[in-house]
């Protein structure tokens, strides 16, 4: 078995989902209070410049990313999310397209670049550096990129099947709908949890491994500090801030373990890569030539 194709299938089929549909088109604000610290963050130093918005299923961050710009790009590989994004903003240019290929975008373009609700995490370890090298491409020098990543310490990691398993209350009318709820899950979540589980792997740095969202019906990738932010510096990018999902605290640049849900990344392209793109393109053509 393929573990990358199997790993893409499985991801694509949750997101192509009715219940995907549903919980996406519900959510209508900031994920968490760590997303809206990085807005805050971002704001006054992309507003007004065009802005690519990766990922952005049936639309939730339109609206969020036009309070800072309005020249504006979203795009998303799953065609029924998309086709909801387009319903509810007809006016924006909202394009089907595979992060880890944006290659009808513009180089050096968008003053930001953000991929948000760890969609980054639902394709495998290569594909995640080709869209962050993607990312890199299309942001213009001194331009910014955003993501959020599941942490490999934190508790949605350690998350099993017990996880779909009422809630304990006092109040039996609750405690009884919860029950329901939980037996129309358990079938379908056991079976996932099963079937997806055979592609779990840990490699220290980073891990793969069944997440408990959609009944464990998604295989994402959980990511550490310290090796995000050695990926980050591989692609060339400048790593500016990390705020945590659950209180939205700045992490500081000398932490390595954190027990966040998930992080918010924050890097720029440096000013300088411009010139060294050009030095390489004029050294290909002289030799070339």
């Amino acid at each position: 078995m393929n573990s990358q194709s199997e790993l893409d299938r499985i991801n694509r089929l949750a997101w192509n989902s009715r219940d995907a549909a549903r919980v996406f088109t519900t959510d209508k604000s900031f994920s968490d209070a760590g997303e809206e610290a990085a807005f805050r963050w971002l704001a006054p130093r992309c507003s007004g410049t065009p802005l690519l918005d990766i990922g952005i299923g049936t639309g939730r961050t339109v609206a969020l990313m036009l309070s800072i710009s309005n020249e504006y790009t979203g795009v998303d590989y799953a065609p029924n999310l998309l086709e909801t994004a387009r319903l509810r903003y007809p006016g924006c240019d909202l394009r089907h397209m595979d992060a880890r290929d944006m290659s009808e975008l513009p180089s050096d373009h968008y003053g930001l670049a953000a991929f948000s609700w760890n969609g980054i995490d639902c394709v495998d370890y290569n594909d995640r550096v080709k869209i962050l090298q993607e990312m890199y491409r299309v942001v213009r020098p001194g331009g910014y990129v955003l993501f959020s990543s599941h942490n490999r310490g934190g508790p949605g990691y350690r998350e099993g099947i017990w996880h779909l398993l009422p809630r304990f209350t006092l109040n039996p009318l609750t405690l009884g709908w919860r029950t329901l709820r939980s037996m129309r899950r358990f079938q379908l979540g056991t079976l996932n949890y099963i079937h997806n589980g055979k592609l779990n792997r840990d490699y220290g740095g980073y891990a793969v491994k069944t997440a408990a969202a959609h009944n464990f019906g998604i295989v994402i990738v959980y990511t550490t500090l310290a090796e995000q932010r050695r990926q980050l510096a591989q692609i060339g990018l400048q790593c500016d801030a990390v705020f945590d999902s659950c209180a939205g605290n700045r992490i500081s640049d000398g932490v390595e373990n954190s027990g966040a849900c998930w992080f918010h990344f924050i890097a720029h392209k440096p000013l300088a890569a411009r010139r060294l793109d050009d030095e390489r393109g004029h050294a290909c053509s002289r030799v070339s030539n």
